[in-house]
């Protein structure tokens, strides 16, 4: 297996013109990682369908968790450019390696910091930011993925503690977490989340096992059978499924710059392949065909490129909205699936080997498509917006 990254940016708008050096050193210092930590090991991850849980404490020590909490918690205190970027080059090399590290930031430290208190936030934020522990995130349910609002997972008051019932499904981290933020009704029917620590009894995380998408991340099932939380797991700063929704606009931000990272290598990976390989006594690069499949990967990556870093600025002036964050993820995701399956095209049959990242994103992507709002469910999010009428209700 090719292990020499040799990867190359494409910046054809010249955008680096508007980050900062503290914006360009933080991409340094995770594209290096990524060159270093998952590039040369990635493709024998996601063939023998292994999670290195030692990336973990990997992630922690380069600031991949949380790089948006205060520094006060262990985060990195950074902007949202800042987060955009570092998801881009980590799913640059790996969506499922994208994926371990958005749930801890997006899905458990950003509700904690948001939605806990400062007895949570102390004892939760720094092991998590540091990689000791790792979070999972339980909204969906075995019968309710597009629609939350449906759940049955929940629990009863028992006066000094939580009685907490219910399964969560296609949970990112969860074999492996030793935490998990969840989102359960009480007995009014009102939606809470709810911190639960692995070691409770009657809580297990069964592993997912058999996927041909996502293979180098650990994903499966929270089962909760009469465990008894207590109350001071509760996150009391919000109730409602707007909770939960908002933590979902945080993580599909960072999907919408991830997605185009693995835009971004496929590209690359067919740039640099059309040049090298002869065919007819000349590169294939030299073919019009070849040409005009690498043209309009370039221009879906620029296009792409400038709607998240505007996103990033709203969401840095906290002006972002749910449809404009839609929008980007959709979108993003989109572009990286017609390129991969392009970039494998211009490979020939070596593209679907292991030696070209392309058939390992492009089914990496097959999940990326569907998980935090599916493809149609974005572009319905996008129709209410336009329309003022929900179509899924």
């Amino acid at each position: 297996m090719n292990t020499n990254d040799q990867f190359e940016s494409p910046d054809f708008y010249s955008l680096d013109s508007l980050l900062t050096d503290e914006h360009k050193l933080i991409r340094q210092s995770i594209r290096d990682f990524v060159k270093k930590e998952i590039s040369p090991n990635i493709e024998e991850w996601a063939q023998n369908a292994h999670f290195p849980y030692e990336i973990v404490k990997k992630f922690g020590d380069v600031g991949a968790f949380g790089p948006t909490i205060p520094e006060e918690y262990g985060g990195g205190g950074l902007d949202y450019i800042s987060y955009g970027l570092i998801m881009q080059e980590i799913e640059r090399g790996d969506s499922g390696m994208r994926s371990t590290a958005s749930v801890q930031g997006s899905l458990v430290m950003y509700p904690i910091y948001t939605y806990g208190n400062e007895e949570q936030r102390n004892k939760y934020l720094p092991k998590l930011a540091s990689g000791e522990w790792l979070g999972s995130f339980g909204l969906t349910e075995p019968d309710h993925g597009s629609n939350p609002s449906g759940m049955t997972t929940n629990f009863k008051d028992k006066g000094d503690h939580y009685l907490l019932n219910g399964a969560k499904m296609w949970i990112s981290n969860s074999p492996k977490c030793d935490v998990a933020v969840v989102w359960a009704k009480n007995e009014e029917g009102r939606i809470h989340g709810l911190i639960v620590e692995r070691g409770m009894e009657g809580f297990t995380t069964p592993e997912t096992h058999g996927k041909w998408s996502l293979r180098a991340s650990a994903t499966g099932e929270l089962v909760f059978d009469n465990v008894k939380v207590p109350k001071e797991n509760l996150l009391e700063g919000k109730s409602g499924l707007g909770a939960p929704m908002k933590c979902l606009d945080s993580a599909r931000f960072g999907i919408a710059w991830g997605a185009i990272g693995a835009a971004m290598d496929c590209y690359d990976s067919a740039r640099r392949y059309s040049l090298e390989r002869h065919q007819f006594g000349k590169p294939i690069a030299s073919f019009q065909l070849t040409q005009k499949k690498l043209s309009e990967m370039l221009t879906e990556i620029t296009k792409s490129q400038l709607l998240n870093y505007r996103i990033a600025q709203l969401m840095d002036e906290g002006k972002a909205t749910t449809p404009q964050i839609s929008m980007a993820k959709r979108n993003a995701v989109e572009v990286a699936l017609n390129i991969a399956r392009e970039a494998r095209q211009i490979h020939g049959g070596m593209g679907i080997t292991g030696d070209y990242p392309m058939m390992r994103h492009m089914a990496n992507l097959e999940s990326v498509v569907t998980y935090e709002g599916t493809h149609d469910i974005h572009l319905l999010i996008l129709g209410r917006e336009i329309t003022g009428i929900p179509a899924f209700e």
